[in-house]
């Protein structure tokens, strides 16, 4: 779809502004950049598969494994060498294991971070030196309502998560001085490519103690994910922050129901909390 630039569009001022979606091949990723693109943005986006360098959607696609320093100071390298500069990153690339903490190898859970926390540093530290020259940007980081409430079974996804919140908001106020601003969008359950590619911890099978539980858990989580296909309102959250003057630090993004139990996690007895999320989960 070609943009058509209106008064608010990027492209009505001075340039068109450039942003860069990883893990846009599908889900979040695609959908954020897709609204961006309609928008006027120049769009990079990123996937670990080999690309041509086009989206069928018509925005730029990138290689990137951002669990690679080299691949990702080469792809910011190319956006800048091309663009000269990059307005904002959207840090969407992400991965989920699913198993009982105990069962869950040291490996396993590495690569749980490298993807989820570690990779989306890897981003913000290629970007953070233009973006403070140019005295402007944005970063929008995807957290998760399992950044703010934990659930049995995906302990080292929500674990990751977590992480993403706290470096979110110190990295917020360490780079409000230079002009940049980071957010945070706080998706709750919707159908993407997750559910399908949730890998399993190698212990997680019938010989496990937990094997019935997380079995019972893993279902209801794709039950849940796969019960919430329009995942427009993530994406146009993603644009409102980046075209904000002052975006917000947490999105959430998510049914009623889960934005309640959220809200009042903090006043609830953990003993009601725990009750409510082993019974949802079918394991109490």
């Amino acid at each position: 779809m070609t943009a058509r630039p209106s008064s608010s569009s990027p492209q009505a001022g001075a340039h068109a502004r450039v942003a860069l979606v990883t893990g846009a091949s599908s889900g979040f990723g695609r959908a954020i950049a897709e609204a961006l693109h309609e928008r006027g943005w120049v769009v990079y986006g990123t996937t670990r598969a080999a690309t041509d360098g086009r989206s069928p959607d018509g925005f730029s696609m990138l290689t990137m494994d951002v669990t690679s320093d080299a691949s990702v100071s080469q792809g910011v390298a190319k956006v800048l060498a091309e663009q000269g500069r990059i307005d904002a990153l959207v840090n969407n690339a992400g991965m989920g294991i699913a198993g009982a903490l105990e069962d869950t190898i040291i490996e396993e859970a590495h690569a749980q971070f490298e993807t989820n926390f570690f990779g989306m540093h890897r981003l913000c530290r290629a970007v953070l030196p233009s973006m403070r020259a140019q005295g402007s940007g944005r970063i929008v980081n995807m957290s998760s309502l399992g950044g703010v409430v934990s659930v049995p079974y995906q302990g080292f996804y929500c674990a990751s998560k977590f992480a993403v919140e706290a470096y979110s908001e110190a990295l917020r106020m360490e780079v409000m001085p230079f002009g940049v601003h980071v957010s945070m969008i706080e998706p709750g359950d919707y159908s993407t490519g997750f559910t399908a590619n949730r890998r399993m911890v190698a212990a997680a099978g019938a010989d496990s103690p937990y094997a019935g539980r997380c079995k019972r858990a893993v279902t209801q989580f794709a039950k849940d994910e796969s019960a919430n296909a329009d995942i427009g309102p993530v994406a146009r959250k993603a644009l409102a922050l980046l075209e904000s003057p002052k975006p917000g630090l947490r999105n959430p993004v998510a049914n009623a129901v889960q934005r309640v139990l959220v809200a009042l996690r903090p006043a609830m007895p953990h003993s009601l909390f725990e009750y409510l999320v082993m019974s949802i989960y079918g394991i109490r």
